[in-house]
């Protein structure tokens, strides 16, 4: 069926057409719909994201010049610009949401046992970005007298590195906020910054049995019970258990905590770290920190790129639709790059991609050897020269 299939008719395959049916039948997002269909914007908008178009008339444009191609994408012809900003402004980005679900379950049964450490327990880390936007145009996205943003809130499931949570909220709402609604599972390991310390959400943690790695703050206030023994030859500083001795964080979080410090060679600063797990080697402890690294690198790759730092609407609505189309494509080069044998990096496979999408290749074997699939031509009909 893919002989003459373009790459990125094949890459709409990973979406079952039931699947998203009903994802457009939970969110009605087609209720009223007369003509241009959701998967006709979701071809849109994903092509928006995988091929760089700046504008919805590169958009437009871009899919238009494709003729008879579209067929491949199960669309009749390319949307007009007024139709397509209409559809991002008033079509449910939860039906986005639902489809970036449905492709997460099956990225995370391709990415099973891909752990970056031996021990059982799932490390997620928890991490957010904040976009700027302009506020003369996003006048909802506050955030300061001068400035509009939203922030991205996301986790990363290090197994396989993929976002299994994200909620965009505006700008001004503070992450812990967001940390108080999540839920693990028990023996979760939690990666977070300075900018989720909260007392009272550690001592909720340890009691259900969930543990987490965090920098220490410059106020902290906290006395030495106990001194370990530090490994030799690396770059333990110091193990220690502590309480927290302030009247109030004491009241909060009564349990005990251990503080280590870290010698960071590359950049010769100690960084002191805090975890309520209290079996752990401390270098163990050490690189599950350093590995919180990877959900800085997931947020840098998506705003390198994919289209998160420009708009092509400027409504509340079409803004999320954007966003959760491009959070739908990283997964999408998340599963293309599991099922490849080459080992691509992101910013290639995008890269590539944008120059392949409507080749006649096939897919999985142009994944494992780019430079060396030739494309496929079909069969060229026969031209009848008619004169007057």
């Amino acid at each position: 069926m893919n002989k003459f299939n373009s790459i990125f008719g094949q890459i709409l395959q990973i979406f079952p057409h039931h699947d998203f049916v009903r994802a457009v039948r939970e969110t009605r997002a087609e209720k009223g719909v007369k003509g241009f269909s959701c998967w006709g914007q979701f071809v849109a908008m994903l092509f928006c994201q995988l091929g760089q178009a700046q504008s919805l008339r590169e958009i437009c444009g871009g899919l238009a010049t494709c003729l008879g191609k579209l067929k491949h994408l199960g669309v009749d012809a390319a949307p007009k610009r007024s139709t397509l900003a209409y559809a991002n402004e008033h079509r449910p980005w939860q039906l986005y949401q639902k489809v970036f679900y449905q492709l997460l379950a099956k990225c995370r049964v391709l990415a099973h046992g891909k752990k970056p450490f031996r021990f059982k327990n799932k490390l997620y880390s928890l991490d957010a970005t904040l976009i700027e936007l302009c506020v003369t145009l996003f006048d909802w996205a506050k955030y300061r007298q001068t400035k509009g943003a939203i922030k991205l809130h996301l986790l990363l499931d290090h197994d396989g590195y993929l976002p299994v949570f994200c909620s965009m909220t505006e700008g001004n709402v503070h992450e812990v906020n967001i940390a108080h609604t999540l839920k693990f599972p028990k023996g979760s390991i939690l990666a977070i910054d300075r900018g989720y310390v909260d007392y009272e959400q550690f001592a909720r943690w340890t009691e259900s049995g969930i543990f987490f790695v965090t920098r220490e703050k410059d106020n902290a206030a906290y006395r030495v019970i106990e001194k370990r023994d530090v490994p030799d030859s690396r770059n333990i500083m110091k193990d220690q258990l502590i309480e927290l001795t302030g009247y109030e964080s004491i009241k909060k979080c009564p349990h005990t905590l251990r503080r280590i410090e870290v010698w960071d060679v590359e950049n010769e600063r100690v960084i002191v770290l805090w975890t309520n797990h209290l079996t752990f080697g401390a270098t163990t402890i050490a690189s599950i920190y350093k590995d919180r690294w990877q959900i800085e690198i997931f947020f840098k790759t998506i705003k390198q790129n994919l289209k998160i730092k420009t708009f092509v609407g400027t409504s509340r609505n079409a803004l999320l639709t954007q966003i959760w189309t491009a959070l739908i494509a990283i997964l999408v080069l998340k599963y293309l790059r599991f099922r490849s044998t080459l080992g691509w990096s992101l910013s290639n496979l995008v890269a590539m991609l944008r120059y392949n999408l409507f080749t006649y290749r096939d897919l999985w074997t142009w994944l494992d050897h780019p430079f060396e699939t030739p494309p496929i031509v079909p069969d060229a009909e026969q031209l009848v020269l008619r004169y007057r």
